[in-house]
């Protein structure tokens, strides 16, 4: 069947319950604009595309029903992720006994990291590291101990020896993996995946792998499931899914886990019951299995075409036009990041003065520095292409000035 999806129109997203919108210039996010510019949000990780008709159309079918009462799994949740995991990621024995429900990726890695380590203990990541993981870390009582990736040929790796170091010195127990990596938009490949876990299983770490990024791969890039690389990693993995940026469904906070190893996920299961907020919201159900969907997966594609294609227009205008800044291509999400360390080094800017020149002109760039980025921001580019030209014009003429 022929879809058309609309991935051209500027959504107008204020005042409908948007943080990205409606929480800019207020303390801790992005500053307002100026006088004479418009807003493009470019900091929190959604998207500004409408989500296909098939979500709106599930959502809105069980909403004729006038009530909203205690529930069971709806008919067709499983199936309809067995499906997506089967055709997109070439995983065909997602089962209802191996497959949990999760209030969120961050509620799923607190529980994870508490299953197998104690409190007070440290936690590997990699970083520059989503702030959410660090965060919950922290939080819950645990240490992060970071492992910085290092760049090489214009591209992030891990660095193994260093891991190595950190896993023997600290007694790590547990290791959360971003895959694709957010902030730098990294897909990891199944001998680098491969690598990682040889050395996870020389010291019986955990790994809790954040995939719900899976489904925004760029230029062709494929997912490598990190649960797949090997034996250990079938048995040692917490693959944690979810359709919030897939489908810009975060206000639903519905997410999901596949763990194989059933000693493992009786602890993790019952670690999440006992503190009674994973409880299923029957609406993030059915907007999953809308999303879940021929449509949702035709959308899907469409969407990464334009992705790909504003990646590729970001990269090329910040190595043609930003002097003394850099950032990675992307293979995989729709975020980048960039170290202005040379321009800020060379102009004398602080990386607040470069923040608020790029607010001045509304463009909504996120601070890198609680990424781990001394002298970063992250950008979303998951805006119809006009709107990513215009934020680039906007930093060429107003930003990084020759």
């Amino acid at each position: 069947m022929e879809y058309h999806f609309d991935f051209t129109s500027v959504m107008d997203r204020r005042g409908q319950d948007a943080s990205a919108i409606d929480a800019v210039g207020t303390p801790g996010c992005p500053g307002a604009p100026k006088e004479g510019f418009d807003l493009i949000p470019m900091w929190v990780a959604d998207l500004n595309f409408p989500y296909p008709q098939s979500i709106t159309d599930a959502m809105t079918g069980r909403l004729q029903y006038p009530h909203l009462s205690y529930f069971g799994t709806p008919k067709g949740y499983i199936e309809a992720i067995s499906w997506w995991q089967s055709t997109r990621n070439g995983v065909c024995d997602v089962t209802e006994e191996n497959l949990g429900y999760d209030n969120g990726v961050l509620g799923c890695v607190a529980a994870a990291v508490r299953a197998v380590a104690e409190p007070g203990e440290g936690v590997l990541i990699n970083t520059p590291a989503y702030i959410g993981f660090t965060s919950v870390i922290d939080n819950i009582g645990y240490k992060n101990i970071e492992s910085p990736m290092t760049v090489r040929n214009g591209k992030w790796y891990m660095d193994l020896d260093d891991m190595e170091k950190k896993i023997r010195k600290h007694h790590i127990r547990a290791a959360v993996f971003c895959n694709p990596q957010n902030p730098v938009g990294r897909a990891w490949t199944k001998e680098e995946i491969r690598e990682m876990m040889d050395l996870f299983e020389k010291y019986g770490v955990l790994c809790i792998s954040d995939e719900v990024w899976s489904d925004i791969m760029l230029f062709g890039t494929k997912h490598v499931p990190a649960h797949t690389v090997s034996d250990y990693a079938r048995t040692h993995t917490v693959s944690i899914y979810g359709t919030a940026k897939t489908f810009n469904l975060a206000g639903l906070y519905g997410a999901y886990d596949i763990i194989y190893d059933p000693y493992l996920r009786d602890r993790i299961r019952a670690i999440k019951d006992r503190t009674v907020y994973n409880k299923g919201n029957l609406l993030a159900y059915y907007a999953l299995m809308g999303g879940y969907s021929e449509m949702g997966a035709a959308w899907v594609d469409e969407m990464n075409r334009v992705l790909s294609e504003n990646a590729k227009m970001i990269f090329e205008c910040t190595r043609d036009e930003f002097p003394g800044v850099w950032a990675a291509m992307p293979d995989a999400t729709y975020m980048m990041f960039f170290d202005c360390r040379e321009w800020c080094e060379k102009t004398g800017e602080t990386m607040d003065e470069v923040l608020k020149k790029c607010h001045d002109v509304g463009v909504a760039v996120q601070d890198g520095r609680p990424f781990r980025g001394e002298w970063a921001f992250r950008m979303n580019h998951a805006l119809p292409t006009s709107r990513v030209a215009e934020a680039l014009r906007r930093m060429k003429q107003y930003v990084f000035v020759n």
